[in-house]
């Protein structure tokens, strides 16, 4: 069970013996009141942590990956108690280089902490980080697959990635030809690219993309499905708010539920646990879903057996 969901069983008298003042810094890519963040901040409420009283959100909203150094170390300068990381390996690497040893809740979205060196194993960290992981490489090849469940008579499939995103490019590309798509790759470099990165499927009608698990393509959501729906291409996304802003299909782990767990490490860390100590989980937390607006905008029929696998259906 994940520390966020079993600190929910805790007795009241030990939720209640929290710090005098937690100072967490974080920086991200998102507007500050994003529904991730907010449920991050209702789950800290539920422990006791109360902004303005015995707890102060640090929050630094960063334009790209490349400025994660600079702005961590402002949050260092601030003088924080403790460090959040979310997303891609710049982020932890970024907050690491500014901590000085201070603890690091993570939630690793798309690399493997310990395959890169940042902790000694899941179970026993050690150093000063620990937190949440997703196997997101494995991830983006079983989004081919739903791809090639979806769209038995596809025979080229876009793949979209960043700088941040280039592994699950990969292990999508070797996927898509296991499948027998023809793997096309779309590079996108920010919000004013996606609608000239899209044309690269313009000889390629009706045939699907895929988009990654990373932070300009939740934040950048609303752009992205416009540029697709006006070049009526079929998609699937890792993150269900990319499906809530018009996306086809969304297949990934629940994004908002993440958040809410991961206040768990902040809140044992808070409490006196050692990083070093703690676990690292690898989230059970998945999630499908299919927009049937889309669909029916785009003209593209699924099966009922495949609809039926969702676990949210939009209509």
């Amino acid at each position: 069970m994940l520390l966020g969901g079993a600190a929910a069983v805790w007795p009241l008298a030990a939720r209640a013996q929290q710090p005098k003042m937690l100072r967490l810094g974080f920086v991200g890519i998102q507007p500050r009141d994003a529904p991730i963040y907010r449920n991050f901040l209702r789950r800290m409420a539920e422990f006791g942590y109360q902004e303005g009283r015995n707890f102060t959100f640090e929050y630094i909203q960063t334009p790209n990956v490349e400025s994660y150094e600079r702005d961590y170390r402002a949050l260092a300068a601030r003088k924080v108690d403790m460090f959040l990381a979310v997303g891609n390996e710049p982020a932890l690497r970024a907050a690491i280089a500014a901590a000085g040893g201070k603890p690091i809740a993570f939630l690793a979205i798309d690399f493997d902490p310990q395959a890169k060196g940042y902790v000694a194993s899941l179970s026993r960290p050690g150093g000063n980080v620990t937190g949440l992981f997703v196997r997101q490489i494995e991830l983006a090849a079983k989004r081919v697959e739903i791809v090639r469940e979806a769209f038995p008579r596809a025979s080229t499939l876009g793949i979209v990635f960043d700088t941040t995103t280039r592994e699950q490019r990969d292990a999508a590309a070797e996927a898509a030809r296991k499948f027998a798509l023809e793997p096309r790759m779309i590079e996108v470099r920010g919000e004013e690219d996606y609608a000239g990165a899209f044309a690269a499927m313009d000889d390629a009608r009706g045939q699907p993309i895929i988009l990654p698990a990373g932070a300009i393509f939740l934040r950048d959501r609303a752009a992205i499905a416009q540029a697709l729906l006006e070049r009526r291409i079929p998609s699937i996304a890792a993150f269900r708010e990319n499906l809530q802003a018009g996306v086809l299909i969304s297949y990934g782990y629940d994004l908002m539920g993440l958040f809410y767990d991961i206040a768990g490490y902040v809140h044992q860390i808070a409490r006196g646990a050692k990083p070093a100590d703690m676990p690292i989980e690898q989230s059970p937390r998945f999630y499908m879903a299919v927009n049937l607006k889309t669909a029916a905008s785009l003209g593209v029929s699924l099966t009922d057996v495949f609809i039926a696998r969702a676990n949210e259906v939009i209509e």
